[in-house]
């Protein structure tokens, strides 16, 4: 039964285009993929069927078909039409134009939406877990049904060893999962999710695409999801939108559009490898151990030992809790060794011991060091300009950092036109992806001598993900840069690392070429690191 009809919808943002003349019908119960590059009009048009009124159409309607009780305003999906509300009056279906029916009618719509959106936690910190799942459930509920409702979910999303943390000390991937409890908790009608996926690890997020499919898509719920990922649309989706420029190119059987979509994605060119310099950095027996109550000594890091050479582009690799990261962390000095040495090369004979806090010791060395972490963030109330020039101390002649700037944004696969187009916005008006491209440039355009790179992917479509792996390559060949990558990202790692390190259980594996890597992989590892063939 036809549930969504957007008829020739058009939306601008300061005079730019982001969405031209769509029209598209959304079955009840259908899963509609929406594919497309960073900045085509994806979350736009999500926002747009959430009902928040910034996103609210410039031309054309969104076509709502509902039942409706006429007492109590309750809305079901159109399947109803005809039964007995809970007030005992008889639902019926109309044809609602979402953005200019009753204010009644609209925000009782609204509340049968839920939304998870990307990079976007929305709990109470400092409530529990459970205590996040019930708030969502509203007042009406009783409270031991809620309790019982909320334990289930919690299940389903495979976080009830979680029901009385703090939601501040969990991780992003349970974040993400208590976000979905909470957003099925307000039983929806329709479930929109806009790259709900993008920053998680790939074991974290196949959970979180299972509980979609459990909890949402198997239940009868319309869904919308954006995604970057090709297996969601082909795994998750009944059909799939092809999103480019704001328009609609193709839409369709989800395996053929993918396929369509992914024809249009360049293979990079990997130059041979180069004659490397001297030792750059060096970590000797480092080690990382807490001390836990419950678990004992926990060997988070224990006796990496590494030696990663000038120009260099070094990947580090491993699932979630093999401790890459923590590694990374103790390298730029953010967090002390159990034990160990790690130095960084300063200049010609001069070493910086990075286990020694101050100024006069490895503070010497961060202004030639860049980080781009997972969880980066830009300055929300800086305009793009300001956040990669003044709000990174970058003190250049206005004109002269203009053109920097434009320099660095289109390095990392923003055309000239554009980037000149997105200087005078703030972060807000960009998609996650774009404001991803622009942390990285905000990371080139102090031309550091040592890169690190944590999960520099995650937000990125496939296109997007080619041309940021040709401007780490033109980077180090233009400015002599080392890089340091860390992924779970291998196919990343086969295209852009010379070398790579594979950790396992706070260990250091192997050390060689990316090929010699994934034969070193266990069937686990290569199916959450590695999509491509073999």
């Amino acid at each position: 039964m036809n549930f969504i009809t957007l008829k020739n919808i058009t939306k601008s943002f300061n005079g730019v285009d982001v969405l031209k003349d769509i029209n598209l019908e959304i079955d009840e119960g259908e899963t509609l993929g929406i594919l497309g590059r960073s900045g085509s009009g994806k979350s736009v048009l999500i926002n747009m069927l959430r009902g928040t009124l910034d996103y609210k159409p410039d031309g054309g309607k969104v076509l709502i078909n509902v039942a409706v009780c006429p007492n109590c305003l309750t809305i079901e999906p159109p399947s109803h039409d005809g039964e007995k509300c809970s007030c005992g009056c008889e639902l019926s279906v109309q044809e609602v134009d979402f953005f200019n029916c009753d204010r009644k009618l609209f925000a009782a719509i609204k509340r049968r939406i839920s939304i998870m959106l990307q990079r976007n936690f929305a709990l109470y910190d400092e409530e529990s877990v459970i205590e996040n799942v019930m708030r969502a459930m509203g007042e009406d509920i009783d409270y031991e049904e809620g309790l019982y409702r909320a334990l289930d979910l919690l299940e389903m999303v495979q976080m009830n060893h979680r029901i009385t943390h703090i939601a501040r000390d969990l991780s992003g991937g349970e974040k993400q999962r208590v976000v979905l409890a909470r957003q099925l908790a307000k039983d929806p009608m329709m479930f929109l999710a806009d790259e709900p996926t993008g920053t998680l690890d790939p074991q974290t997020a196949v959970k979180l695409h299972n509980t979609l499919k459990e909890g949402v898509k198997d239940e009868g719920i319309t869904m919308l999801i954006t995604s970057h990922w090709p297996e969601v649309m082909t795994e998750l989706a009944d059909k799939v939108v092809w999103f480019e420029n704001g328009e609609i190119k193709e839409e369709g059987d989800p395996h053929t559009i993918v396929d369509n979509f992914m024809a249009t994605v360049p293979v990079p060119e990997k130059p041979e490898i180069p004659e490397f310099g001297e030792p750059e950095v060096v970590l000797e027996d480092v080690k990382k151990h807490y001390y836990s109550i419950e678990r004992g000594v926990i060997k988070a890091v224990d006796g990496v030992t590494l030696t990663i050479n000038k120009e260099e582009i070094f990947g580090i690799v491993g699932l979630s809790g093999s401790g890459k990261t923590t590694t990374t962390r103790m390298l730029m000095g953010l967090t002390d060794p159990s034990s160990g040495k790690i130095e960084i090369r300063l200049g010609e004979d001069e070493w910086v011991d990075m286990t020694k806090v101050g100024p006069l010791n490895r503070g010497r060395i961060m202004p030639y060091i860049g980080l781009l972490h997972q969880e980066y963030s830009l300055y929300p109330h800086r305009t793009i300009l300001g956040n990669l020039t003044d709000a990174i101390s970058l003190e250049l002649p206005a004109e002269f950092g203009k053109i920097k700037a434009v320099h660095a944004l289109t390095t990392v696969g923003f055309s000239e036109t554009t980037a000149n187009g997105i200087l005078d916005k703030y972060p807000d008006e960009l998609s996650v992806g774009e404001k991803h491209r622009v942390a990285l440039a905000q990371v080139l355009i102090k031309e550091p001598k040592l890169i690190v790179l944590d999960e520099p992917t995650g937000t990125m479509d496939p296109v997007t993900r080619v041309v940021v792996t040709d401007s780490i390559l033109k980077a180090r060949t233009e400015l002599e840069q080392t890089f340091i990558i860390i992924s779970h990202d291998m196919d990343f790692v086969l295209d852009v690392c010379d070398r790579a390190a594979l950790m396992r259980g706070g260990k250091l594996l192997d050390i060689g070429t990316p090929e010699d890597i994934v034969k070193q992989l266990t069937p686990d590892e290569k199916e959450d690191m590695l999509k491509r063939e073999e």
